[in-house]
């Protein structure tokens, strides 16, 4: 602990010393001082959480953006303002529909302005998800929502390269809010505003991006309706009958200097983020931002055909409850585990290890609620608002971002 700049320094001239390591490095001296809580380096640009574990936040309003998605506005029930979130974070609620039963913990973007007295989350209603069905049907203003703080690497980068918000269906909702701050500082930087949709009746803050758009000096936008509705015009409401695809992009000649940002159903993304490295954009440059399970890193262990997360075998544990939020399982700790990561595993939960002991940092995960004790101790504390999975065991109820 401590890491003294000199020796820092003297790390950063190893040869052999990976990018990884020499960005994780460079970010401890770039902190003030040259000292912090935990390497912030190996966060990848996420901020520590404004508040710790969940706080009541109280529905304000609730507007509807088309037919199948609303915005729910939090606001602090005392009346102040709420900590500033970075444009592209989100928020994790946990949800009580059944007050006799286990909370849901669903989590969704932030679609408002930066530096808004309140919250705006936007929810697609799903015909067999529990947490969207009980925003839409159940929840009013006045309510109060039980909220983590937001959190979130998939955010806008600064700087004066183009920018492509690359969105289809309520996946705008992230890009919305990136084009928020653009619009609030008057960027001069080349905005692309791509967006897919069923038909208009099925497009999320049409007017609003618009808006938004016509304030900016250097902005485009393109709009494809996979399934035009009756009074939906050409050339009006949308751009391109069909899928915001390949030959679109292709045809709309893209700056391949651009920072693009990509959110929508997955097979979407993986498609555009293919067209868009076949553009001549560099990978490193496309941002993606994915809401279910992150797919497992294993060193060494062949891949198997996933599984649906599941509690572990046998009976269950007595010991704290541990929910993994992005997987929807809860299971209760079993000190018969040594860590986390072996009870993750149990579970059938999609996990990141290479070293299993604390030293690689590559199981850092987000937790939202909940501390850790730690056997063997880390070689380097993570991040705050972060725990390593791979030698850390729940002292209390744990909400982990898996």
């Amino acid at each position: 602990p401590g890491h003294p700049r000199q020796q820092v320094l003297r790390a950063l001239r190893i040869p052999a010393l990976s990018p990884g390591w020499k960005a994780s490095f460079q970010e401890m001296l770039d902190q003030p001082g040259g000292e912090a809580a935990g390497n912030a380096g190996l966060a990848e640009e996420s901020p520590p959480p404004a508040w710790p574990g969940f706080r009541p936040l109280a529905v304000t309003g609730i507007g509807r953006e088309s037919e199948t998605v609303i915005s729910v506005h939090l606001a602090d029930p005392g009346g102040g303002s709420v900590p500033a979130a970075l444009p592209g974070q989100f928020l994790t609620l946990r949800l009580h529909p059944d007050p006799a039963g286990r909370p849901l913990l669903r989590s969704y973007s932030l679609s408002g302005p930066p530096g808004a007295r309140d919250y705006r989350v936007s929810v697609k209603r799903e015909e067999h998800g529990a947490g969207s069905q009980f925003l839409h049907t159940r929840v009013r203003a006045g309510d109060l929502l039980e909220a983590a703080a937001p959190r979130g690497t998939f955010t806008l980068r600064p700087g004066q390269a183009p920018v492509l918000l690359i969105s289809a269906g309520v996946g705008a909702t992230p890009v919305l809010a990136m084009l928020h701050a653009l619009a609030a500082a008057r960027s001069s930087r080349d905005i692309w505003w791509l967006h897919g949709a069923r038909r208009r009746a099925d497009e999320p803050f049409a007017a609003e991006s618009r808006a938004l758009l016509a304030a900016l000096p250097s902005a485009h936008r393109h709009i494809c309706y996979s399934s035009p509705g009756p009074g939906d015009i050409q050339g009006r409401d949308y751009d391109t009958a069909g899928r915001l695809s390949a030959p679109v992009l292709a045809a709309l000649d893209l700056p391949r200097d651009a920072d693009a940002y990509l959110c929508g159903p997955p097979a979407f993304m993986a498609d555009v983020s293919a067209a868009l490295a076949a553009a001549g954009i560099q990978a490193a440059r496309i941002r993606t931002e994915v809401f279910g399970a992150e797919p497992a890193q294993t060193p060494g262990i062949a891949p198997a055909a996933a599984r649906r997360p599941h509690p572990p075998a046998g009976q269950p544990g007595s010991g704290p409850l541990v929910a993994f939020a992005r997987s929807d399982l809860n299971a209760r700790w079993d000190p018969g585990y040594a860590s986390l990561l072996e009870f993750a595993e149990a579970c059938d939960v999609p996990v990141r290890w290479s070293c299993r002991t604390g030293v690689c940092q590559t199981c850092e995960t987000t937790v939202m609620s909940g501390t850790v004790r730690y056997a063997p101790d880390p070689v380097d504390d993570p991040a705050d608002g972060s725990v390593l999975i791979c030698c850390s065991q729940p002292r209390d109820d744990l909400v982990l971002d898996l």
